[in-house]
């Protein structure tokens, strides 16, 4: 039989050319990445951020996210003034009361904000800030229009139009308007978050609660300082509970209900289990459908169709794990040892009783251990799907932001769901040791 002999000069050449193939990948890859990182560079006008940003926003924010804020607050139409937490009805100082540095005569209200620095509204919707290193800024109303003694060009920490002046200083922030002249000064961490002015338990410790004799006649300690924080109007805790196990509900619902759903269709989508082509295609084209449009997408169309709420978002998570959990079921499916099925076979049993006791205890473990996962990482999605439909903590979060003024809730929010994923991660965790492992 002819055979084919290549020389020892063409397998050399042969060789040259792939190791040069090779050479070229190994060059021209780094060269397109680079490429390409460098046209993202100026594409997207990486120098042009440090010229966009404000870092001027970006400290009130953060001072915003783990501080409160103290308004005193003129309105310049009738010249009542009001001291409130955040500015808000719920947090406002009982009559008669105010801060230690809130001195109130008459028409003239004197605010320390610290360090030297002093803010007065005088009569005639008038106003004066003292500030050491600077001098004393005088501001009034001309007609409709803010008129100040303030020189130009004045300092990039003073904010003056015909309408508003507003100074912000390292210890507050001043606004002045036509209708308004407000204070605002920072105070580290958040008040009125275990009792509110109404609450007898206010200015009390810990120590005073539980051991003390009783503060409220009417209630023990125990029962009353407990009923007050959960009814928190400023921070309403027993609201965001609830939303957190809505969060929670959402992704248990959508999870779960696509484990249920997908198992029987992975069936019939592997080749081992169903000869029927036609069939099988279907319901993996079906699957593609499902997991190819992102939750959100499908959060979007069903919140048309049904309208918002909690049960919207877990059904727009289960159509997309049903697509995710098909594909892999049926792969898992498709794996399996045929031996034990014919095992389970030969003792007689029933189509049924082959799938219950030859197949599904060896797709148990991954069963059990991609629905645990998808069931903890859903637990972060249904945050952003419940902002979309309506329900959960989610939906407090976007309140929050979009106020522009609570950030410290929105702190508050964050941390309970890196608490609420954390403990779905140790559950998950646990749950899968003991029903996989058996530990």
């Amino acid at each position: 039989m002819p055979t084919d002999v290549i020389s020892a000069g063409d397998l050399r050449a042969r060789i040259d050319t792939r190791f040069a193939r090779k050479k070229a990948l190994a060059i021209g890859l780094p060269v397109v990445v680079a490429a390409y990182l460098a046209y993202v560079f100026f594409a997207f006008d990486i120098p042009g951020l440090a010229d966009r940003a404000r870092m001027d926003n970006a400290r009130t924010l953060t001072s915003d996210m783990v501080s409160y804020k103290t308004h005193v607050t003129r309105d310049n139409r009738d010249g009542t003034t009001e001291v409130s937490i955040e500015g808000e009805r719920k947090g406002e100082y009982p009559p008669g009361v105010t801060p230690d540095w809130v001195d109130m005569q008459g028409e003239t209200t004197v605010i320390d904000l610290g360090g030297g620095q002093i803010v007065t509204f005088l009569p005639d919707t008038r106003l004066s800030v003292e500030l050491p290193d600077f001098g004393t800024i005088e501001a009034g109303m001309e007609g409709r229009d803010v008129v100040t003694n303030l020189e130009e060009p004045v300092p990039d920490w003073i904010s003056l139009s015909r309408t508003r002046l507003a100074i912000t200083t390292d210890e507050g922030r001043v606004s002045f308007t036509r209708n308004r002249t407000e204070v605002f000064n920072y105070f580290p961490g958040w008040e009125l978050f275990w009792f509110t002015f109404e609450s007898p338990y206010k200015d009390h410790g810990v120590g005073e609660i539980v051991f003390g004799p009783r503060i409220d006649p009417e209630r023990s300690n125990f029962a009353g300082a407990w009923h007050d924080f959960w009814h928190n109007t400023m921070w309403s805790h027993s609201h965001v509970a609830w939303a957190l196990f809505e969060t929670i509900l959402m992704a248990f619902l959508g999870t779960f209900g696509a484990a249920v759903i997908s198992l029987p269709l992975a069936f019939l989508a592997a080749k081992n289990f169903t000869p029927l082509g036609p069939l099988r295609f279907a319901l993996r084209r079906m699957f593609d459908l499902f997991r190819g449009i992102d939750g959100l997408i499908w959060t979007i169309i069903l919140a048309r169709a049904f309208g918002p709420g909690p049960m919207t978002g877990a059904l727009a998570i289960l159509l997309t794990d049903t697509g995710s959990f098909g594909k892999m079921f049926s792969e898992a499916l498709e794996n399996v040892d045929g031996k034990q099925i014919e095992g389970v076979a030969s003792t007689g049993a029933a189509t049924a009783h082959r799938y219950r006791f030859g197949v599904i205890p060896q797709i148990t473990p991954v069963l059990l251990s991609q629905v645990l996962y998808f069931f903890e990482s859903n637990t972060r999605s249904a945050t952003i799907i419940g902002a979309i439909t309506g329900g959960g903590i989610g939906l407090l979060l976007t309140q929050a932001m979009i106020t522009q003024k609570d950030w410290e809730e929105v702190t508050y929010y964050i941390i309970l769901v890196v608490l609420m994923v954390m403990a779905m991660d140790s559950l998950s965790g646990w749950l899968r040791r003991k029903l996989i492992k058996g530990e």
